[in-house]
């Protein structure tokens, strides 16, 4: 008789931002929990510091402060440094959620790093080789930090299914998202999943 599969703790990696107690990342954590699921939350870094290698360090750590499978769930930046991470670990990873990856070839708004200071930090070139677990990018068609055809060849090199989010900004509380509720979706199908 075969025991069941271990249900996946679900790791979650913040991109450049502080907490936000608004946020879908914040409240998908605490939803999960609630509802019996482990989860853990890469510690937000913000923007004032960049060093991309101090983020996969933080990934690392907390990837490797839990037992068992992980499913990761990654916004924005958090998607570039899974990228990153992906490289360099040997931890097992069930799969990923991918939300909104931003596109760092490319001048950002106002208010974010510009290319250079993301050149300096170590965020470039974005890691472009398949990704060794499976994943889900979700695109947004007007995310101001990434066109959608962009993104789309970022999750053809990565090897990710692509999902179509429709017109939802950057998923983000500027953009009018709290709570989304596709994000458990795809926890649920990516736990479910290998």
């Amino acid at each position: 008789m075969t025991r069941p599969a271990a249900m996946p703790t679900v790791l979650i990696v913040p991109g450049l931002r502080d907490h936000a107690d608004a946020h879908w990342q914040t409240l998908l954590a605490t939803h999960l929990c609630v509802h019996g699921r482990k989860v853990r939350t890469v510690p937000p870094m913000g923007r004032v510091d960049l060093d991309c290698a101090a983020r996969v360090r933080a990934i690392e750590r907390e990837a490797r402060s839990i037992d068992g499978p992980l499913v990761i769930v990654a916004h924005s930046g958090g998607c570039v440094m899974v990228a990153h991470w992906a490289r360099q670990t040997t931890r097992e990873v069930r799969g990923a959620l991918l939300a909104t990856p931003p596109d760092f070839d490319r001048p950002l708004p106002e208010g974010y790093p510009t290319i250079d200071a993301l050149r300096a930090a170590g965020w470039l070139p974005v890691p472009r080789e398949a990704l060794p677990f499976p994943s889900v990018v979700a695109a947004s068609r007007d995310d101001p930090l990434g066109s959608y055809e962009r993104i789309e060849e970022l999750a053809l090199d990565w090897g990710a299914r692509l999902v179509d989010l429709g017109h939802v900004g950057h998923l983000n509380p500027a953009s009018g998202y709290g709570m989304w509720s596709r994000a458990e979706e795809f926890v649920e199908e990516i736990s479910a999943c290998c």
